[in-house]
């Protein structure tokens, strides 16, 4: 069988190349298949894969349009020397392509379309059965959050102790798992809910690894980790929505260390044609996020009010992934309000960088959205739209921190003599001096965070050194616009 899924694709979508091969002994390791792409006089190379049941596919993310040509590589005559072409279209509404660090610290869409962060967590929603997990993706349809971050493999953590739908490998003769036999099956499940995510405008945050495992996986030796990373990028690189997340938790596998990770990430790095985004997560523990294969800073931390440092360290983009989470479990991590965590939201961007939410409520059947996905019980999703939405109007380079503006040395981020944003928390000041670009007006503009309402300031034209009156309340925020 030769097939391909079209003879058109739209650019950032995905072409497929078919093929029937070997079944005979263990194709997943004995069976090397790749194909090149070409564009004119540029050249990706993209490692295929086995799909069980005789099958090989290749996949290929256009990124120009216009015709493309394929030749298959492999030491199997059935896989190699194979040629075609398709031609790559113009994309459909709401492709932008994927993305990109923008600016040093910020992001953008591979059209240029710009970016601003604003995830959650549902680690284990893809291994919940089809009832849950579609009911996690309607939710999902409505609600503020372009990028989540999910388990590839399962999870064994509180909270979380159901068995998943499918597993990642086939078992041996002796009930043992072959970590050189993957169940295509699982796989495939994993590529439809990425797959389903991207037609939301959602990007996929794929963990690649974590500690909290019951099954084995998290203990695989090292051909078998390299192994594994290969496989993955191999199926999942060609969607446009992925992110690669070497771990959640790395620093909590003791068993591997930083020249393993570093390991790691060159594999992925070097095995995905498309560049995606690459990150690691931490519990105590900071990898060093100035490595050259890692893209951004994935953080956990509580105290947000580090970000502008931890910007200026690594001179990356800074993603507070887990910053705590909105519940009531009975743990420090997973019960703070909702008010703290769209805080925590604005203290970041206002130094700078991106943040990530979570929920955490108890439920009777231990349906936690961090862990299983379902539906949102909090509050802080619709105030996470607000605040999105008041980004989002923005600098199209994103917002960098500006200092002397906004006296007293308030955080404060923005586009110098253009535009500025500050937010003053659990802080209530009646009255806010301020230090404009003389000969310049700006509209001045009271934000209630919470109540999600804009209002004018009073005097509403604003230029030079000037007192702006407050309502005397937490949660406000100042915005401050150039008059054209």
């Amino acid at each position: 069988m030769n097939n391909n899924t079209a003879d058109t694709v739209e650019r950032w979508g995905i072409f497929e190349l078919v093929l029937s091969g070997p079944t005979s002994g263990n194709p997943f390791v004995e069976i090397t298949f790749a194909a090149e792409f070409s564009f004119k006089n540029r050249v990706i190379y993209a490692d295929g894969f086995y799909d069980g049941d005789g099958i090989y596919r290749v996949r290929c993310m256009p990124d120009a349009v216009g015709e493309w040509r394929y030749v298959t590589r492999s030491a199997c005559p059935d896989l190699a020397g194979i040629t075609g072409s398709f031609v790559c279209v113009e994309p459909s509404a709401g492709n932008h392509g994927p993305l990109r660090v923008h600016n040093t610290y910020h992001f953008a869409y591979a059209d240029g379309t710009p970016y601003v962060e604003v995830g959650t967590t549902c680690y284990a929603w893809t291994h919940q059965g089809d009832e849950m997990e579609e009911q996690t993706l309607a939710t999902l349809k409505s609600a503020p959050f372009n990028k989540i971050r999910m388990c590839i493999f399962p999870k064994h953590y509180a909270y979380n102790a159901n068995e998943p739908v499918y597993y990642p490998y086939e078992r041996d003769a002796g009930g043992n798992w072959d970590f050189t036999r993957f169940n295509p099956a699982y796989f495939r499940h994993q590529e439809k809910r990425v797959g389903q995510l991207r037609d939301l405008g959602i990007e996929a945050d794929l963990i690649l690894l974590h500690p909290y495992d019951r099954w084995g996986f998290a203990h695989m030796d090292a051909e078998s980790n390299d192994r594994y990373l290969r496989y993955v990028v191999a199926r999942l690189a060609a969607y446009r929505n992925v992110w690669w997340s070497m771990a959640n938790e790395y620093d909590l596998m003791p068993w591997l260390t930083i020249a393993d990770w570093d390991r790691m990430f060159r594999v992925v790095q070097e095995t995905d044609p498309y560049r995606h985004l690459r990150s690691i997560h931490n519990c105590r523990e900071f990898y060093d996020h100035a490595k050259r294969w890692v893209t951004h800073a994935s953080i956990q931390r509580w105290d947000v009010e580090q970000t502008r440092l931890w910007r200026e360290q690594y001179r990356k983009p800074v993603v507070i992934d887990e910053c705590r989470y909105e519940g009531n479990i009975p743990r420090q991590w997973g019960c703070i309000t909702a008010e703290e965590m769209v805080r925590r939201f604005w203290e970041t961007a206002v130094r700078g960088g991106y943040c990530g939410h979570g929920e955490t409520y108890l439920h009777p059947q231990d349906l936690l959205w961090w862990s299983k996905g379902g539906v949102l019980h909090g509050q802080s999703p619709a105030r996470l739209a607000f605040f999105r939405h008041i980004l989002e109007q923005g600098p199209a380079d994103g917002h960098e921190p500006i200092d002397g503006v906004i006296e007293y040395r308030w955080p404060c981020v923005g586009k110098s003599g253009e535009y500025y944003l500050t937010y003053f928390g659990i802080h209530q000041p009646a009255l806010v001096d301020l230090n404009l670009p003389a000969g310049i007006r700006f509209r001045g503009e009271i934000i209630d965070t919470w109540n999600m309402t804009v209002s004018s300031c009073v005097p509403e034209i604003l230029s030079g050194s000037v007192s702006v009156a407050m309502p005397g309340k937490p949660y406000m925020a100042l915005r401050l616009r150039k008059i054209t």
